[in-house]
């Protein structure tokens, strides 16, 4: 018996009963698979899931050596010139969203200043308070290149190439630079390969592709990020429930859900912002059933 074919009949009813406007859905359950699509697996901005992404290319530099999570931003990029109390701010800060910084988001924030990693860091910090920010992982990203070079080549290498995931497209800063906190464009089916690396820990193919430990800390390394319900916990890009699991979550329904005790992942990318926290606690539902 395939143990994803009822986990993924089950989605597919929540998503129809609700009119959730999904575009594809990938069930994984120990080895078995299974898949749905209401249009066409084309590739889309898969939004904050690229935040995880950026986690686990520094994840890959920090094992080379290259870097470390806890190290200076400062020192990352010695020539920009850092706001008040940040010579505090590391890499680990900015990828937790702790680095309290204030950047509202913007959709024009990648043109809003000559340079938003300037911009960024040139901004007072208040302290390790939470604020999710897109700028955050943007400024993080332009930390890890200037270790690495160009972030999106260095992802296809050693990341994507290696899941079978050829010739990815990043949105763009002016400067050149990977929008980081967005813009990544991937297939569902592809998202979900992403969903079995974390799920295994970083291997792939009987190979360590990335650090266990960078994947651990994604679901274990919590801070606190307010009281609302399947909000209140984020760590390196994974944010904290709905119920036992842990997700990647990229806005308009972009979920990567992970059921450890299931050994299961749901993932999901849609066009949907306003019924993805409902479908994220159904599934959570649906997984919780799975023995």
């Amino acid at each position: 018996m395939n143990r994803a074919a009822p986990v993924l009949d089950a989605v597919v009813r929540q998503v129809e009963r609700t009119g959730f406007r999904a575009h594809g859905l990938h069930v994984l359950v120990g080895g078995d698979t299974a898949e749905h699509h209401w249009s066409a697996d084309v590739r889309r901005d898969v939004h904050s899931v690229a935040k995880g992404v950026v986690v686990l290319a520094v994840g890959i530099a920090e094992d080379d050596g290259l870097l470390t999570l806890d190290e200076p931003v400062g020192a990352l990029l010695p020539d920009v010139v850092l706001g008040p109390g940040g010579q505090d701010v590391t890499l680990r800060h900015l990828l937790t969203m702790t680095s309290g910084i204030d950047m509202p988001w913007s959709p024009t924030e990648t043109t809003d200043w000559p340079d938003l990693a300037r911009e960024f860091l040139g901004r007072p910090t208040a302290g390790r308070s939470f604020q999710y920010a897109n700028a955050s992982t943007y400024t993080a990203a332009r930390a890890l290149a200037a270790r690495v070079g160009d972030v999106g080549a260095f992802v296809q290498e050693r990341l994507l190439t290696p899941l079978g995931i050829d010739d990815v497209r990043w949105d763009r800063c002016p400067l050149g630079h990977v929008v980081a906190g967005a813009g990544l464009w991937l297939r569902t089916v592809e998202v979900a390969r992403i969903g079995r690396l974390l799920r295994d820990r970083g291997v792939a193919d009987g190979r360590q592709l990335v650090p266990a430990a960078i994947v651990d800390a994604m679901h274990t390394d919590w801070v606190v990020a307010g009281s609302s319900p399947s909000y209140d916990r984020y760590a390196l890009a994974g944010w904290g429930g709905p119920g036992r699991t842990w997700r990647l979550h990229g806005a308009y329904g972009q979920l990567v859900l992970l059921d450890p005790v299931a050994d299961a992942v749901v993932t999901l990318t849609a066009d949907d912002h306003e019924r993805a926290d409902v479908t994220a606690a159904a599934v959570a539902e649906v997984l919780a059933a799975v023995r």
